[in-house]
């Protein structure tokens, strides 16, 4: 089973002083044989990205328990911003055709309050396999 099959990573990134990050997230296969996942484009695991974009990812649960005997897979990542990030995204829905929708229900409500002109830009990451 690759990784992009499995439900859940554990997505670790680094700080600049090259303390260890992590964060479950979704992930999806992607055409070229990468993978990908959506994230705010203002989010840390962005901004450590794009400083340092060697990552690790490690099969998990929904709260971040790394599954027993995995083994982690390294990998490069590279921030997708606009019509770049769309391809990720419709592969997450793809993926996720029931989650999706629900978490995007509190994403309407919030996109209301949103001042005008102050739209929130799609953001991606692309995962590249070492």
């Amino acid at each position: 089973m690759a990784i992009s099959d499995e439900k859940y990573v554990l997505l670790t990134t680094f700080r600049k002083s090259g303390d260890a990050v992590a964060t479950p997230v979704w992930i999806a296969p992607l055409p070229d044989g990468g993978a990908g996942f959506t994230t705010e484009v203002d989010a840390g695991k962005v901004k450590r990205i794009r400083h340092t974009p060697r990552v690790t990812l490690q099969p998990c649960s929904a709260t971040g328990k790394v599954k027993p005997g995995s083994e982690i897979v390294e990998a490069t990542a590279e921030v997708k911003t606009g019509a770049d990030a769309r391809p990720i995204d419709k592969a997450i829905a793809r993926k996720y055709p029931v989650m999706v929708p629900l978490l995007g229900i509190p994403a309407f409500f919030v996109k209301l309050f949103r001042r005008k002109g102050e739209e929130a830009e799609e953001c991606a990451i692309h995962l590249t396999f070492r």
